[in-house]
């Protein structure tokens, strides 16, 4: 007979708190990607106060994603193991004091070492988030709640854009972070209140299977597709994203007018996410979805920054890179989900792909501004880097064809 100390945990029963509770996780996700969008606006101000140069900037638009780049599959582990609901309140609680620490102690080394450390908290935040959903909504509801869900990053940004370029006509960086760090607190604050309580937690002789499961994910070469491919698609998105409002600066375009443009760039994303899931429920082939989205980055790409297009062509074709390459991430997440090993390591094969894909956000955005600064700081070689990536995604995506038509 298992003891109440070691029996697994409940499934919650479905009522109208939960589902509310569920929304709020979205909003809750919401807050944790403004911490990952706070810089972009601020960059030429912190450029300014610390003397960055271009490829140092690079660094500081990347680092957040370095606890992603090395803890997404044990983050995604832990989780189950802690408590789904603990996970979010130990990752708001980091977000909010690196957020403070890094507002604090003014200096380029702090700013940097927040940065960092505010990526272990988003991650911590939003991985169980969609596990703790799947818990919360009855099953009839779940699509549409986690259609939602992947918007929280798009919406975000929006958000930050807009409200960071704000705020920063009015006062310094460091208002901002801290104005962050308060609402990142609230947030903890409410889901300690409406967030169901987890349910007992796994007994200490289950990390043999979280080993188990760890390993049976990175053994399979489906996971690992799915993977690299979010990795190429991921690091060339912040790449162009966290770099609008710079090179939107240094054409004279700067302040509020900057962020509007930076954010219908990046919210356009979240059209192409719910894009995908409507081509896919009605039978297009998530491959042909991913192969479409990384085609038309790499021509929009060039149209942006090779092509010689005037302000208005270059605006579009940035608007159109961010919009179909929307296409690629909840593909990629269904395939994730459809590819894994077993049903079992679902969950840590979204947390590999997490992890891979952070590995991509850190590396490219030092990538391109290492190309614009051998070209002279010149931005019109963007395309070069940015396309590489794409390419080697395309050459993923027909791997991964051949992979789900054997399935099939």
């Amino acid at each position: 007979m298992t003891s109440p100390a070691t029996a697994p945990s409940p499934e919650p029963s479905h009522s109208p708190d939960h589902a509310r509770a569920a929304l709020f996780l979205v909003l809750v996700g919401i807050c944790a990607a403004l911490h990952i969008w706070k810089l972009p606006p601020a960059l030429p101000q912190l450029q300014a106060d610390f003397h960055l140069g271009l490829v140092a900037s690079g660094f500081l638009l990347s680092v957040v994603q370095m606890g992603g780049m090395l803890l997404g599959l044990p983050v995604g582990l832990l989780a189950e193991r802690i408590g789904l609901r603990r996970c979010i309140i130990l990752g708001l609680g980091i977000l909010s004091i690196a957020s403070a620490m890094g507002a604090v102690f003014d200096s380029g080394l702090m700013v940097l070492l927040g940065r960092a450390v505010e990526g272990v908290g988003f991650l911590m935040v939003v991985m169980p988030i969609p596990a703790l959903i799947r818990r919360l909504v009855q099953p009839n509801h779940l699509s549409r709640i986690m259609g939602l869900w992947g918007c929280y990053m798009p919406l975000g940004t929006v958000l930050i854009l807009l409200a960071g370029s704000w705020i920063l006509n009015f006062g310094h960086w460091q208002i901002l972070w801290l104005l962050l760090a308060a609402l990142t607190a609230l947030c903890l604050a409410l889901v300690v209140r409406l967030v169901p309580a987890d349910g007992i937690t796994a007994p200490r002789g289950d990390s043999i299977s979280a080993m188990a499961l760890a390993s049976t994910t990175l053994k399979s070469l489906n996971a690992w597709l799915v993977a690299l491919t979010f990795g190429m698609y991921s690091g060339q998105w912040i790449a162009i994203i966290g770099f609008l409002p710079t090179i939107y600066a240094a054409e004279g375009i700067s302040g509020t007018t900057a962020g509007l443009l930076t954010a219908i760039v990046a919210g356009s994303n979240a059209i192409g996410n719910l894009s995908a899931g409507r081509l896919l429920h009605r039978g297009v082939a998530a491959w042909q979805l991913l192969v479409l989205g990384l085609a038309t980055m790499i021509l929009c790409a060039w149209g942006a920054f090779g092509a010689g297009l005037p302000a208005s062509g270059q605006f579009v074709a940035v608007f159109l890179f961010s919009l179909v390459g929307g296409l690629v991430p909840a593909t990629l997440f269904v395939l994730a989900l459809t590819l894994a090993p077993t049903p079992q390591t679902a969950s840590a094969t979204i947390g590999w792909m997490q992890q891979c894909s952070s590995l991509g956000q850190f590396a490219g955005p030092p990538l391109v501004a290492w190309v614009v600064h051998a070209a002279g700081n010149d931005w019109q070689w963007t395309w070069v880097a940015t396309s590489t990536l794409s390419a080697l995604g395309i050459l993923l995506a027909l791997a991964i064809r051949t992979r789900t038509r054997a399935r099939a």
